[in-house]
């Protein structure tokens, strides 16, 4: 299966949910990160780390499809 393939077919509930979260996270990070003010660092490391989690779980989540071949149950 190709790359473009396996992007545009459906994606199984829960990693929607996931690419969901992933999304919110990432988005929370880098607001952080260009906030206008001075914040300690610790903060701006996790907040790097959150960007840096919630882009991969995004990217994998959304690589993710459905078994249009399983039977359903």
């Amino acid at each position: 299966m190709k790359l473009t393939e396996r992007y545009t077919k459906k994606t199984p509930k829960f990693f929607r949910t996931l690419r969901n979260i992933g999304i919110a996270l990432a988005a929370a990070g880098g607001v952080i990160i260009a906030a206008p003010i001075s914040l300690p660092t610790i903060i701006i490391t996790v907040a790097t780390y959150m960007t840096v989690a919630g882009t991969v779980a995004t990217a994998v989540s959304q690589a993710v499809v459905a078994d249009e071949n399983k039977d359903e149950k």
